[in-house]
């Protein structure tokens, strides 16, 4: 750190904020400090989305007090309000540690952030925050010009750490209380003048910056010790004169903390800012910002406050809207179908589009490309909309049919270079919403080409924490749901078939009708679902586990995980031999060949030629051959079920997998990478395609081979991190089963002591197949396993099952209590919910086929314990980025599958990437739950995925 200038202390004739010479007086706001006093000042206060803004509500009224309600000796002429940019800054770098231990925010401030630079915006101010520096540091470097200037300043913040810079000029005041702080108040707080106020700090340390300081003195004591000696390093010179024996070996001990803990401390007030002082003058309210800001956060008391002010200052919408160079928006039609799209062709009419986004605050957004693949996609065009009804369509690479680029075949296309040269900082832009459907596929299209979209909402995720399970959440089903609107769907513009073309191909006429009214669509949707998340109780669902999951998907799936291609190659062979050794085997068995893919040759093998019992004939009047089929026989000791079975999963993991996945080796970065869908189950689990990595079998010899092949880059080990029966655990939590509550407590064997419990043994020398038994009831009950399903897994009487799930609940009676409970809820509402609040909506619960119901009813029993876990990991795989991060370490989250996560990390940082994972995960439900089991966490590493596990 460098050296900076200590302010002057004040004379006797220099009283609370001295009267500058120039008559300015500059206010500089502490954003990130006062978020928090906001926050805590205010009851809960909600939007009518339901996004919280007590927070926002707290800083707008502090603005409009500068802005409005001062006395006029106090208002400022310059106003600034400072945000921190990050946690890492250039102490990181002098001491790792430093706020190392700083608690995550509450869960209902976090969306809050970005509204109130919003709200500095608004009320047309300058905010400023700066890469690798506090806040502090630039209020203190804005203070500094300050007095060199002569102006008044006066800092708007409570935090001890700023009032080394008061003297002079230069003053507080707590936002808060309205109570100025000058010299005398910061020797009341610190016992010593601002300019000694470091010295302290550089004794006492702070616990919560994680600022050491010198073990054993307290503020009283650091002040007594600088009165005294007048600064650090003359006391550490002369502490043989210190008669306190501990007091003196302390200080002799740490002396290197002490002179680290005063440069933490130190602020530095030469920090480089790319803005002129003059930059800083309040300017008036601007109405056309200010109103919408209130209205859309429904702050009707301050917008009521400002009055006249607010409405003097309204300007012409329509003049404002005439200046950009594009013709007038039709007015919003009343459904799709009223749609009037346009095509945009020329730069001009682009950045027309752009700075109407740009006025608007919000954009609807759409790409349409070469590919489902995002990795490998090309970008075709994209398309905007603004307001419903107002929609354009931006072809960037069409061509001719059949990639004949013939002159005057194809009508003119923006470059893609200079369309997305424009587009960047719409995209990019803090103040302008993004609204998309499904945006992680358009999100990784356009990051490969640089563009970060920020921020966003997303209409698939909005629908899916209003009704996951309910319906489906694509756009085509939403419009027509929603909005009574059939869309044009993809076949109807690209064809069918062996007729089908490539977006490219489509005519642009076509292309524009098809892709503008996605972007209508989704606009409309937006306006549609956005308000009933507030409504309906799910807007901490959104904005805690859907929203913020999307940009760790986005750099999950783009890291993708390393594959051998050989070793895949080397398992389809083996495969393949067995394949076709168990071929000979099956016909020997079955007395003649057969296709055994053939279903309809099997069925006439198992029940017409060999009369095995439990055949049943489908409407097609074909023998089922299914796998439960095939199952049932195979318990029951029949040995050509259970090889065709044995032959099934290979056949299966050959096609799927050690077949497919080297075609899905991505041949730029020759990784797989495959995609999280976010919205396709009802309880929150994330679903992997193309390839599908979380059906791959881990309790098989094959299944494990697979894994195998999944292997870390040089240089690196993968890390497996796996809760350990998170999902048991959950269940004793929600159903408040003591037995089992007691037992993680005090980290027993759960399915031993279970086995003890129900059958009576003791746990030492506990036969394993007793201890198995135990398990599968364990697992089996999560998922309303019936007596029957039981027996099929265990091997034993559907009886001697029955027996052992009654004496389970007479054990366990709260789990029946539960069960029921839960059942009756799922029937009288339609949904059952998770600890945080997401909703498993249950179609069919109150089906009147009893089969269908006791489906959905043993569907409910599972979802609160289910969801709750995939909720867990969602908080975990939002958290754990940025603790590695913040911890410096580089391992990359490559894959999610069920209750683990797999890592790349360097091998030199194995140990501290553990420990930072493990600590994360098993304190993921933190601070929204506490929970009353452990989550016990437990991660291995191996040069392949196989060897992590």
């Amino acid at each position: 750190m460098s050296s900076r200038a200590t302010p002057p202390t004040p004379t006797p004739t220099e009283g609370r904020g001295a009267l500058a010479e120039t008559g300015e007086h500059l206010y500089l706001v502490d954003g990130s400090g006062y978020i928090f006093r906001a926050y805590h000042a205010l009851p809960p206060l909600t939007r009518p989305d339901g996004t919280p803004v007590n927070a926002v509500l707290g800083f707008s009224n502090i603005l409009a007090r500068f802005l409005a309600d001062l006395d006029d000796g106090d208002r400022p002429t310059h106003l600034a309000v400072v945000f921190d940019a990050g946690r890492l800054t250039f102490r990181n770098e002098i001491y790792p540690q430093y706020k190392a231990h700083r608690p995550d925010p509450p869960e209902d401030l976090i969306p809050q952030f970005a509204l109130i630079r919003d709200a500095t915006k608004a009320f047309n101010v300058v905010s400023i925050e700066l890469e690798g520096f506090e806040a502090d540091d630039i209020i203190a470097t804005l203070a500094a010009e300050s007095r060199r200037r002569g102006a008044r300043c006066t800092i708007v913040s409570s935090d001890k750490d700023l009032m080394q810079l008061v003297g002079g000029p230069v003053e507080m005041m707590d936002p808060v209380k309205i109570k100025r702080i000058g010299p005398a108040e910061v020797v009341e707080k610190f016992g010593v003048p601002p300019e000694k106020v470091v010295e302290v700090q550089a004794l006492m340390g702070d616990s919560v910056d994680n600022v050491p300081g010198v073990p054993g003195i307290g503020q009283k004591t650091a002040a007594e010790l600088i009165n005294t000696f007048g600064d650090l390093e003359t006391l550490l010179a002369r502490t043989s004169e210190i008669k306190q024996p501990k007091r003196r070996e302390s200080l002799e001990t740490n002396a290197g903390l002490a002179r680290i803990s005063r440069e933490l401390v130190k602020l530095k007030d030469d920090v480089v800012l790319a803005l002129d002082f003059d930059t800083l003058k309040v300017r008036a309210i601007d109405g056309d910002k200010l109103l919408p800001f209130l209205e859309e956060n429904g702050f009707r008391s301050l917008k009521n406050k400002l009055g006249t002010r607010l409405a003097g200052s309204l300007s012409s919408a329509a003049n404002r809207a005439s200046a950009v160079a594009a013709p007038p928006p039709p007015a919003a039609a009343g459904s799709p179908g009223d749609s009037r799209f346009e095509t945009v062709s020329d730069l001009a009419t682009l950045e027309a589009w752009i700075a109407r986004a740009l006025a608007a605050g919000a954009v609807a957004f759409d790409t349409e490309t070469t590919s489902l693949d995002a990795m490998q996609a090309e970008l075709v065009g994209f398309s905007l909309a603004i307001e419903p009804g107002h929609a354009c369509y931006v072809p960037l690479r069409h061509r001719a049919r059949g990639g004949l680029a013939l002159d005057g075949e194809v009508p003119q296309q923006i470059p893609v270079a200079a369309a997305l040269e424009r587009l960047k900082p719409l995209l990019e832009a803090d103040d302008v919403l993004k609204i998309g459907q499904n945006l992680k596929y358009d999100m990784l299209v356009l990051r490969k080409s640089g563009i970060e979209i920020r921020p966003i909402d997303d209409t698939m995720l909005i629908s899916y924490a209003l009704e996951g399970g309910a319906h489906g959440h694509g756009m085509d089903e939403l419009s027509s749901l929603h909005l009574g609107h059939e869309t044009i769907k993809f076949s109807d513009v690209a064809g069918t078939g062996k007729e089908r073309i490539g977006f490219d191909e489509v005519a642009i006429p076509d292309a524009t009708r098809y892709a503008a009214e996605d972007a209508d669509v989704t606009l409309r949707l937006h306006r549609a679902l956005k308000p009933r998340l507030f409504r309906e109780h799910v807007t901490t669902v959104y904005e805690t586990l859907e929203r913020p999951l999307l940009s760790v998907l986005i750099e999950m799936e783009a890291a993708g995980i390393l594959v051998d291609r050989a070793e895949l190659a080397r398992l389809s062979a083996d495969f393949a031999t067995r394949m076709a050794e168990m071929e000979g085997e099956i016909h020997k068995l079955a007395g003649r060949s057969f296709n055994l893919g053939s279903p309809k040759q099997l069925g006439e093998i198992l029940f017409d030629e060999m009369s095995l019992p439990g055949g049943k004939k489908m409407k097609t009047g074909a023998w089922g051959t299914g796998a439960d089929v095939l199952e049932e026989l195979a318990g029951q000791g029949h040995e050509l079920p259970a090889k065709i079975l044995d032959w099934r999963q290979l056949a299966k993991l050959k096609s799927t997998y050690t077949d497919a996945l080297q075609g899905q080796i991505n041949p730029v970065t020759g990784r797989v990478h495959t995609s999280y869908a976010m919205a396709s189950t009802s309880t929150g689990r994330l679903s992997s395609t193309d390839p599908n990595l979380q059906n791959i079998p881990i309790r098989t010899e094959e299944g494990r081979k697979i894994r195998k092949a999944f292997v870390a880059a040089p240089g690196t080990v993968l890390m497996s991190a796996d809760y350990s029966q998170i999902e048991l655990r959950l269940l004793a939590h929600i159903a408040d089963i003591g037995a089992l509550k007691e037992a993680f407590a005090n980290g027993l064997d759960i399915h031993a002591m279970t086995a003890s419990e129900v059958f009576g043994v003791p746990v030492e020398g506990m036969d394993p197949m007793v201890r198995r038994r135990a398990k599968a009831i364990n697992f089996g009950i999560v998922y309303g396993i019936s007596a029957f399903g039981l027996a099929n897994q265990l091997g034993i009487p559907q009886g001697e099952a029955s027996t052992y799930i009654k004496r389970y609940f007479e054990r366990f009676p709260g789990i029946r209590a539960y069960m029921d409970a839960t059942k009756v809820t799922a029937r009288a509402q339609g949904w059952v919910g998770t600890i945080f609040g997401r909703r498993c909506h249950l179609a069919g619960i109150n089906d009147k086929n009893p089969a269908r119901r006791s489906f959905m009813e043993r569907a409910a029993i599972n979802a609160p314990i289910q969801g709750s876990a995939a909720d867990i990991m969602r908080r975990a795989m939002i958290r754990v980025p940025p603790a590695l991060n913040d911890a410096g370490l580089c391992a990359k989250m490559l894959l999610q599958v069920h209750d683990e996560l797999v890592f790349e990390v360097p091998n030199a940082e194995v140990d501290a990437t553990r420990r930072v994972v493990i600590e994360v995960m098993e304190k993921a439900a933190l601070p929204a739950i506490d929970l009353s089991v452990p989550l016990v966490v437990e991660a291995g590493t191996g040069h392949s995925w196989a060897e992590a596990h």
